[in-house]
């Protein structure tokens, strides 16, 4: 049996961080909202005759091999770490060999590393016929994204690699719950640029210093997270009303936000960027996840994205062909007797 599963990763417009539990319990009405990018990430688990285990990543060119289950179990340490991991829990009976794939650049800020969890995770519940909804996968491979990272972690990021299209991710005490919103993919297709300028610092401890200063009482970060709060619900509704003035707005205030938070979210590039873009019709800009290098996101009038393009390009960072990705993730089964195909959004 071959399984093979695709999810794509996002772009946050607003409301980063928040989804970190505990943050969002202390500002009311806390929302996320991000879109999916067709930059995707992929599973491929393919069963063997034997108990062996072979892990590969093909965007790495690291592999390594376990006999069996039980070998995996026991070892002191994993090359790749986030895929051994899914496998310890899943627990699949028999041999596979299991090859990922990213289209994220490294340390891109656009949840590669989750969105792969997504893939990972749903091509091993396929495998093993767990049956866990997307929902218990995405309470899963946050858990064990914590484990591999040693740090809390957020959930705005599997959102999108889960279903897909533009999210308003809601965060409160009861729960987090997802909400499409009604932006047409052709439309923000033609309004936002995405420029990959380089590796950044670990995201988690960007993430882990500013909930830190969060939870020990630190003034400053505490208005700024509520300032975020704020914006995120202003957003939304701004793309509920295809406002992009707004949303462009919204975001460049966002921005000053996360930049007096953490001010190495920011870089030398990252700032001349957004300056030099300006000028050529970018109405807002920000870093995608928690910055200091990675992707920056710029939205832009439909008659300027190319120009825009060309300044990010000339100032020495890379455009990234990106589109909406209106769909979540998607696993595909092939059993060689008799040959069957199924396909679905749902893991």
């Amino acid at each position: 049996m071959r399984i093979t599963t695709k999810a794509p990763c996002r772009v946050d417009l607003a409301g980063a961080t928040l989804d970190i539990w505990p943050l969002y319990l202390f500002h009311d009405n806390a929302v996320t909202v991000n879109f999916a990018v067709n930059r995707y990430t992929y599973c491929d688990i393919t069963t063997r005759p034997d108990s062996r285990i072979v892990l590969r990543s093909r965007d790495l060119g690291v592999s390594e091999t376990f006999e069996s289950l039980d070998e995996l179990r026991s070892a002191p340490r994993y090359e790749l770490t986030l895929l051994a991991l899914l496998v310890k829990f899943f627990a699949p009976v028999g041999g596979f060999e299991m090859e990922s794939h990213s289209e994220a650049p490294a340390g891109a800020g656009i949840s590669g590393s989750s969105a792969l969890m997504i893939s990972v995770a749903s091509a091993l519940n396929k495998l093993t016929g767990s049956g866990y909804k997307l929902e218990k996968l995405r309470e899963i491979v946050q858990n064990v994204e914590a484990q591999v990272i040693r740090v809390p972690t957020g959930a705005q990021d599997y959102y999108p690699a889960m279903y897909g299209g533009v999210s308003a991710i809601e965060l409160s005490p009861a729960g987090i719950t997802r909400h499409g919103l009604a932006v047409s993919a052709e439309e923000l297709d033609q309004r936002f640029v995405l420029a990959y300028t380089g590796v950044p610092r670990n995201s988690g401890i960007n993430n882990w210093e500013v909930m830190k200063a969060h939870i020990d009482g630190d003034k400053t970060v505490h208005r700024n997270f509520a300032n975020i709060a704020s914006l995120a619900c202003q957003m939304r509704n701004a793309l509920d009303r295809h406002d992009w003035p707004e949303a462009a707005r919204l975001m460049r205030a966002d921005w000053v936000s996360r930049r007096e938070n953490i001010p190495t979210i920011t870089t030398d590039l990252i700032d001349n960027l957004i300056t030099v873009t300006r000028n050529a019709g970018s109405t807002a800009a920000k870093v995608c996840g928690a910055g200091g290098g990675g992707c920056v996101v710029f939205l832009v009038e439909p008659d300027a994205k190319q120009r825009v393009a060309d300044v990010v390009a000339q100032s020495g960072a890379q455009v990234l062909d990106a589109k909406v990705a209106p769909k979540g993730v998607q696993v595909k089964v092939t059993k060689s007797t008799p040959a069957k195909t199924a396909a679905s959004g749902q893991a």
